[in-house]
């Protein structure tokens, strides 16, 4: 089974920033196409960023050009640089990982944009 742990979320003032961090267990984490999902309070659960084993992108449009989504596979973590953050990016952020068939979840980190 493997683990995700997310970390780095907080309370942040809109047009701040934050570096989310998700570390994995296991072995094969260079395997993985490696995503971020955020879902916001009464909201169904959406992507915000992908990256895959070849170190490719893909970003959900609201925050093209504002996140970046980074991997260090000699350290079995994927991260998320915020930046320019918005009240509409308050979310619970999920670490997701994808092999095959098989799919794992990390427990979640709140962000909170607030004045």
């Amino acid at each position: 089974q493997v683990q995700l742990v997310e970390s780095g979320g907080g309370l942040v003032q809109p047009g701040g920033s934050l570096n989310l961090s998700c570390t994995t267990s296991g072995s094969i984490f260079s395997r993985y196409v490696m995503g971020w999902y955020r879902q916001a309070p009464g909201k169904q659960r959406e992507s915000v960023a992908v990256i895959d084993s070849g170190g490719s992108t893909n970003y959900a449009d609201p925050v093209k050009g504002r996140f970046t989504i980074s991997r260090d596979n000699a350290k079995n973590t994927v991260y998320l640089q915020m930046n320019s953050l918005q009240f509409e990016d308050t979310a619970v952020y999920y670490c997701n990982a994808v092999l095959g068939l098989m799919r794992y979840w990390g427990q979640g980190t709140q962000v909170t944009v607030s004045s």
